[in-house]
């Protein structure tokens, strides 16, 4: 019951989180191109890839399941938006935008990698 409590509140705040910041990104920059739901997405590989050293491992909260639970699934399964992706890069397909839409998926793809990369690399010990 405890792991499915983690994973609801996480899931919860990581959707408020992702909510939030796509307003702000919108009112900031627009919504020509979806910049909110691709920095969205590289925070949270970034997020995810520092929980995973912190809490695999020998990193500094190794197994510790809980952790896991309320970050990498519940925050981060409700914070990053896959499906978002899809629908937008479908949507710049079908709107004719095509190098947006490339840009938008080499973009998304190579900054998620390197954003997991970054956290893993930020919160691996030694």
């Amino acid at each position: 019951m405890q792991a499915i409590l983690l994973v609801a509140f996480g899931g919860a705040a990581g959707s408020l989180a992702r909510y939030w910041m796509t307003l702000v990104a919108a009112q900031l920059v627009g919504e020509t191109f979806p910049w909110g739901t691709l920095a969205i997405n590289v925070i949270g590989s970034f997020v995810i890839g520092g929980f995973a050293a912190l809490t695999g491992g020998d990193g500094i909260f190794a197994g510790n399941m809980s952790l896991r639970l309320l970050v990498m699934v519940g925050i981060c399964g409700g914070f990053t938006t896959f499906s978002s992706f899809s629908l937008q890069t479908f949507m710049l397909l079908r709107e004719g935008a095509y190098g947006w839409a490339i840009a938008y998926v080499m973009g998304s793809v190579l900054l998620c990698l390197l954003g997991t990369a970054a956290g893993m690399a930020a919160f691996t010990r030694g």
